[in-house]
């Protein structure tokens, strides 16, 4: 079952829209907790035209995330979220 997503302002900062952000969700191919952090999870998956872009969110219930972070990915996004 897909969780529902619920975004604050920040996840916007990047000119990153909803429909990518949950594009990205539905296409992850890497996801993990991040680490050093209780509450800090982050995905890569790509936006609709394909471009891989990187999310973070903190689980805020069962079936619900809260995304904080979408951008463009980074070179340094994989290795933070392999580490």
């Amino acid at each position: 079952m897909e969780p529902e997503i619920v975004f604050v302002p920040s996840a916007f900062k990047h000119r990153i829209t909803e429909a990518d952000i949950r594009n990205a969700y539905n296409t992850r191919i890497f996801a993990r907790k991040l680490e050093g952090y209780d509450n800090k999870y982050g995905f890569i998956g790509f936006n609709r035209a394909g471009n891989p872009i990187e999310v973070f969110y903190n689980p805020i219930g069962e079936d619900t995330i809260k995304v904080f972070h979408a951008m463009d990915m980074r070179p340094g996004a994989l290795a933070q979220l392999r580490d």
